[in-house]
């Protein structure tokens, strides 16, 4: 006979071979059209920032509030600008968005060598950690230099991503459903 825990467990099993299906059609959508998801993704982030900065706008008029009234409003304020730029230019927010992740990339990649340096002496394979960073560096500068195709390229990983990941859920669901039934 089947445990509580088991029971309980293959009743939700079906939750996530929902949620499987519904990243799997994501990952899917994504690969084929990568571009369209890029726009979709700015659209989806500047709603929710819009619906933040309106919620925020909301806390300026209470009587207690645990932030003050000046960052209360900032807050609001930026989260307003920001939605509204996604939701209107969602490429030109996007592209901004790219090269902050292509000044990070430079920055972890020159963090890894000297890191790497560093520790040489310490650690077998230092040689990897190095490599790791050469190819952030590397990947950056590619970035900036191809933002169309960086742009693309995010997408397709996100893409394959959600693929992978709704195939995981799919199939932790579909085991999880076996343990619904009486052993």
């Amino acid at each position: 006979m089947a445990s509580v825990l088991q029971q309980g467990v293959g009743r939700a099993g079906w939750l996530l071979v929902i949620y499987g299906i519904i990243s799997v059609l994501f990952g899917l959508s994504t690969l084929v059209w990568p571009g369209k998801t890029v726009v979709a993704l700015a659209w989806a982030f500047g709603i929710m920032a819009l619906a933040e900065g309106i919620a925020s706008l909301f806390q300026l008029f209470k009587r207690n509030t645990t932030i003050s009234r000046g960052w209360v409003a900032l807050y609001a304020l930026a989260s307003i600008v920001f939605g509204l730029l996604a939701i209107v230019h969602p490429l030109a927010v996007v592209s901004v968005l790219l090269l902050f992740l292509a000044a990070w990339l430079i920055v972890a990649g020159i963090y890894r060598i000297i890191f790497a340096i560093r520790v040489r002496k310490e650690i077998k394979g230092e040689w990897l950690i190095a490599l790791s960073g050469v190819f952030a560096i590397v990947l950056g500068f590619m970035f900036v230099a191809y933002p169309a195709a960086a742009l693309l390229t995010v997408a397709v990983w996100i893409g394959a991503a959600a693929l992978v990941y709704g195939v995981l859920q799919i199939m932790a669901g579909w085991r999880m459903r076996r343990w619904k039934s009486p052993m």
